[in-house]
């Protein structure tokens, strides 16, 4: 710069004043890249080594729109432009049909008691291709879109939950899938027929008692490759539990950890996770004994060997996928955890406010609804609300997976969130049902139900451990656009520090240069998001087109939010993993936000229902209101020795103005009370809910039909009532039938089942309880029988 001014002004620079600026720059130079070492020996000291499973690990599944969230700045245009559920006439037609015919031969009570299906439904799975949903048409499957299977299990779901269990497993983590794709052609040949048509019933064997669901160790589950008799094989040692459909399965795909001491494989495939096809009567194997998942029915059990000789021709996919379990556990896992498992929710969402919702309108208390008490249009509608907030991200979901993704952060957001809000919509149902809720028996329809959402609280990864470690743990290394780079750079070896500086260097600065356009996007963002929100009219939702703009500003304040706290996670390094309370509260943010997007795009394209934009308003407030809270508790507990510097840093960007820039809260009473009303009354948004809810036919035994048929006569019978009231008069013939006819089936409708015995002793002719055995007995001493 000081040669240039010299030229400018006619002075020439001489030979050492230039050797003097070039000894300057290169001493500015060195201290520069000293520094990029320094740092970056510092980064890889808090950085722990990663295993080479973990380093398989990263380089699984996809990233897409979970990307864009961590980026700060994600696009609804582009979610609605790129991803459409949809389903074929054939898919329709079976959902309409099939599926029906299934529901109409299973009795819910029945199932839970006899704990198990009668021949007959099993016979009609098979049958009609029930457990061959996805394998493709060419080896006699049906090859349906990931969106049908998904209705399918949901409508399962509102009849019986353990014929959707039973359903879910052969078409997420049963072996058809994976077979499909990386199966041999001789594998292909001889089991996909088979799954197909139900001949062998699938499952999988990955949890063992020590290692739970975690793939990365199979503790346990150990196989050693072997050659005996001239073939090679491995001898696998397993206790497996927990593994639905076990005790009937005809095949099981088990996971199993692969080593490889003395090198027989030669170069083909590796050590590692590895997946084996083993048959039922397969030498040493040993399925059967059953578990007994709270009261459900579904088949779920263990899976036990000790010396297993297993050739290499029953290793998935042949020797050279020894080693690639991984890759084939993620894709089937997407599907297993963010297809299969919210599609339960979503089925608890529907049957729950169509049959709670017209139960509250039919049983009356103190002579009014119950429907007009505000506890209970509380509970109604946050169910409803939680229930919109599965079915948009349920669809989402599923347009991801059938656009040929396998994302496994939004599957673990959707798993975690979605099984959660689905636990809740059941118990606010058992809340408002009350008493006919837990008396058990053909008039029951939501108490199995009730007891089943806590298993798949637990299953594909517990949602503790989903919530407070996987979403972030994943989503940091995969998703933040910078990340994935720095760590593999702090892999390095030694001798290649010098490349790895380089890179670590070039990312670091787009790191640093990342946070800051975040916390800039967080600050301009949150003063526009405040005013418009303080100033916004409380019947803004009613313009559709206006709902979606004001809740698209506001999820992409709260993304900006979030991508700034994912930037100061960097300041914990290799420490974030430990730090559990701080990436639970960000998955929350995480899902809210994911959901928040989901809902709005499934708004865009449902919009015409009389009512959806009410109920999207509510549901947008919520997940407003859960991403802020939690962006809030993570920056008044950000932990680390640099916690202090990074909270400053987060409330600076997110919330600049304090309270003042957390304008979001919970939906006010006025618009809790409106929806109350249109789910507890005919309309076009409980006809929304009561789409793809099994409705028995006419006659049948089947509470939740009854309790829809019954609500528009008990409706009118109340407005019959309320104008004989305000005129003062008696009702004419037709009204006094009508209002009777209402009344008959109320006093139908709110009866329990009663039991004259509830076990197979009981039953015995001639037996005693024995209070009353011990009641005779003490009576017996006595002179004075009875009071007279």
């Amino acid at each position: 710069m000081a040669s240039t001014v010299m030229i400018s002004k006619g002075i020439k620079p001489t030979a050492r004043s230039l050797s003097h600026q070039l000894q300057q720059s290169r001493t500015i130079l060195g201290m520069s890249k000293a520094i990029d070492k320094r740092l970056y020996r510092m980064a890889k000291g808090v950085m722990p080594a990663i295993s080479a499973t973990e380093q398989t690990a990263l380089g699984c599944g996809t990233i897409g729109f979970d990307r864009d969230i961590f980026g700060g700045s994600p696009s609804l245009k582009k979610l609605v432009d790129t991803y459409h559920p949809k389903v074929t006439p054939e898919e329709q037609d079976f959902i309409d049909n099939k599926v029906d015919k299934l529901c109409a031969l299973l009795n819910d009570h029945d199932v839970s008691m006899k704990k198990d299906f009668s021949k007959e439904a099993w016979d009609y799975m098979r049958d009609e291709r029930f457990f061959g949903l996805k394998v493709p048409k060419q080896w006699g499957g049906l090859g349906f879109s990931t969106q049908a299977v998904s209705l399918i299990l949901s409508k399962l779901a509102t009849h019986c939950f353990d014929a959707n269990a039973t359903v879910a497993v052969p078409n997420s983590l049963g072996p058809g899938e994976l077979l499909a794709r990386y199966g041999t052609p001789e594998q292909q040949e001889y089991f996909l027929p088979r799954l197909a048509d139900g001949t062998l019933i699938p499952c999988f064997g990955l949890t063992g008692p020590h290692s739970g669901s975690d793939a990365t160790s199979l503790i346990g589950s150990d196989c050693v490759v072997e050659e005996r008799n001239g073939e090679l094989g491995v001898v696998a040692s397993f206790k497996k539990r927990y593994i639905t459909l076990a005790p009937v399965a005809g095949v099981v795909g088990l996971g199993l950890n692969l080593s490889d001491p003395k090198g027989l494989l030669g170069g083909k495939g590796n050590e590692g996770f590895t997946v084996a096809l083993l048959e039922r009567n397969h030498p040493g194997l040993r399925m059967g004994p059953r578990h007994m998942p709270l009261n459900a029915a579904f088949m779920n059990g263990t899976v036990e060997g000790e010396d297993v000789w297993i050739p290499m021709s029953k290793i998935l996919g042949g020797q050279e996928r020894c080693g690639y379990g991984w890759h084939m556990f993620v894709e089937c896992l997407a599907e297993g955890r963010g297809v299969s498992l919210p599609a339960g929710s979503v089925g608890a969402g529907r049957g729950v406010v169509a049959g709670v919702g017209a139960y509250s309108r039919i049983r009356k208390q103190f002579r009014v609804p119950i429907a007009e008490f505000g506890g209970i249009q509380e509970a109604l509608v946050n169910a409803g609300s939680d229930g919109l907030i599965c079915i948009a991200g349920t669809d989402l979901m599923n347009a991801i997976v059938d656009n040929h993704e396998a994302p496994m952060v939004i599957s673990s957001v959707m798993k975690q969130n979605c099984t959660e809000r689905g636990r809740r919509i059941v118990e606010k149902g058992m809340d408002i049902a009350a008493g006919s809720a837990i008396c058990r028996g053909d008039k029951n329809y939501i108490g199995n139900a009730y007891m089943s959402l806590p298993i798949a609280i637990t299953v594909e990864g517990a949602n503790i451990m989903t919530r407070s470690f996987q979403i972030i743990g994943q989503g940091l290394t995969r998703c933040h656009p910078h990340m994935l780079e720095l760590i593999q750079c702090l892999q390095a070896p030694p001798e290649e520090e010098k490349k790895a500086v380089e890179t670590f260097t070039k990312q670091f600065y787009k790191v640093v240069g990342h946070g800051l356009t975040n916390f800039g996007q967080s600050l301009s963002r949150g003063i526009g998001s405040t005013i418009s929100t303080t100033f916004r009219s409380k019947n803004a939702y009613k313009d559709g087109d206006k709902l979606v703009d004001y809740h698209e500003k506001q999820l992409l304040r709260l993304s900006a939010n979030f991508a700034l706290t994912a930037d100061l996670c960097f300041t914990l390094g290799g420490r974030l993993k430990f730090e559990e309370l701080l990436m639970g509260r960000l998955s929350d943010a995480l899902g809210a936000i994911f959901l928040g997007y989901a809902t709005l795009h499934h708004y865009e394209r449902r919009k015409g229902v009389k009512g959806l934009e009410a109920l999207t308003e509510h549901a947008m407030l919520r997940l407003e209101t859960e991403a802020q809270d939690a962006l809030k508790a993570a920056s008044d507990n950000f932990p680390g020795p640099l916690g202090p510097i990074a909270s400053t840093v987060m409330k600076m960007g997110c919330f600049p103005l304090g309270n003042l820039t957390r304008p979001y809260s919970n939906p006010s009473d006025i618009l809790t009370k409106e929806l109350a009303r249109q789910l507890t009354n005919p309309s076009e948004l409980r006809s929304f809910f009561e789409e793809n809810v099994y409705i028995a036919p006419e006659g049948s035994m089947n509470q939740v039909a009854d309790l829809i048929r019954a609500l528009p006569v008990c409706v009118e019978a109340d407005k019959i009532a309320s104008t004989l009231r305000r005129e003062k008069r008696q009702p004419t013939t037709d009204e006094a039938d009508k209002m009777a006819k209402a009344d008959a089936l109320r006093d139908m409708l709110i009866q329990v089942d009663v039991f004259d015995a509830l076990t197979a002793e009981e039953a015995q002719p001639g037996y005693v309880r024995p209070a009353l055995e011990g009641t005779e007995e003490r009576l017996a001493g006595l002179e004075r029988k009875e009071f007279a």
